[in-house]
């Protein structure tokens, strides 16, 4: 037989729980649990208080009778819970961890979670295991064997730091009109043609586009941004041979910067980016005064994120290449309006990493002799 149990509260509680309530940061269940002691107090049965705050019976139940045997405290808090008894024993933890930091079965490109439940069973005493338990298990170690992240370590010898150094100060250097610092990199892309009309979008409906599609070939895109002023220049070419890399070079001297003396260009270790290349475009008269106006500055190996352009060529296939274009005329008309609209916006990069930023993050790796003197204090 059902208790009977009889919520009566104090002018103090009344106005504890009200305060409470007001406040509103209390968890959602001490909230319910105080409007049910305040509701029940006011003479409501507990199928009123049920409809009123939709909740059952049996909780309004429960609230009442640990508040008369165990007090105001008691009725709002949680109730301690035994915690359930871990199904893996230290040692089949580590039989567990072990095996998913190893190589997957033969056939399968990682661990799952299916997987390494059914392997460990095979070595653990156990008829069983939830791929629950498993993820538990991988997830207090913060383990996801099937996460790959890509890494590159660069040898930090002599010649990596001069580069290094050599292109930072290039971009920290003033503005010079006369001498300008232009970056330099391509970027292939693939044409790629509709089989079917597309479907334009239309209020309550996406854009939809088929499946299918046709492979229309590749072509390149070399891509030149200025470290120091607003301005870049994108040129769709069908091959990035050592010939197109001449002829990007003749458009910097005569078509983008007549009037400078020299041309300061960063770029990466490329085959195809050598001063030699020019004398297999043009004859050497030609060649010879071509480079008289340029001096290559090239970035250590691994390093492509000291070249200034690759964030630029992000933005570009962010912004403009991410989706179908058929032909390379398409294509050109495309990359031509949006570098006009980011040179006439007055987009550029910000660039803030420094000499002195790359001794005080990479100074560890450093050949000993360069740190014979002190680095300098952060900012």
């Amino acid at each position: 037989m059902n208790v009977r149990y009889i919520v009566e509260l104090t002018e103090d509680e009344r106005e504890g729980l009200r305060e409470r309530l007001g406040r509103g940061t209390e968890r959602a269940r001490k909230h319910t649990r105080a409007q049910i002691l305040l509701a029940c107090d006011r003479g409501l049965s507990d199928e009123e208080t049920a409809q009123v705050l939709g909740c059952g019976t049996a909780t309004i139940y429960r609230v009442k009778k640990r508040f008369v045997e165990e007090g105001l405290d008691a009725a709002l808090s949680d109730r301690a819970r035994p915690r359930p008894e871990r199904k893996l024993s230290g040692r089949e933890e580590a039989v567990l961890i072990a095996l998913a930091c190893s190589k997957p079965p033969t056939g399968r490109k990682c661990w799952t979670l299916e997987l390494l439940a059914g392997e460990v069973v095979q070595l653990v005493d156990h008829d069983s295991i939830s791929r629950e338990t498993v993820r538990r298990r991988l997830s207090e170690n913060d383990l996801k064997p099937w996460q790959k992240k890509m890494w590159c370590i660069p040898c930090v010898d002599a010649e990596f730091v001069e580069r290094m150094e050599d292109v930072l100060d290039l971009y920290a250097e003033t503005p010079d009109p006369k001498r300008p610092v232009v970056s330099f990199d391509e970027k292939p892309y693939q044409l790629i043609g509709e089989t079917r009309a597309s479907v334009r979008a239309k209020p309550g409906q996406p854009a939809r586009i088929d499946y299918e599609y046709t492979r229309n070939g590749t072509v390149n895109i070399f891509v030149m941004v200025d470290a120091h002023r607003p301005w870049r220049h994108a040129k769709v070419t069908d091959q990035r041979t050592s010939i197109d890399f001449a002829e990007c070079m003749r458009d910097l001297v005569d078509v983008h910067y007549p009037n400078a003396d020299v041309i300061r260009v960063v770029l990466d270790n490329l085959s195809t980016h050598r001063a030699k290349n020019l004398y297999d475009a043009f004859p050497a008269p030609e060649a010879r005064r071509i480079l008289r106006r340029l001096e290559f500055h090239h970035t250590p190996k691994h390093a492509s994120w000291l070249n200034m352009v690759e964030i630029e060529i992000g933005v570009l296939s962010g912004q403009c290449l991410d989706r179908r274009i058929p032909d390379r005329a398409m294509l050109e008309v495309h990359v031509d309006a949006w570098s006009a609209a980011r040179n006439r916006d007055g987009h550029r990069i910000n660039w803030m990493f420094r000499v002195d930023d790359a001794r005080r993050k990479l100074g560890h790796a450093y050949p000993k002799p360069l740190f014979d003197t002190p680095l300098p204090a952060a900012a």
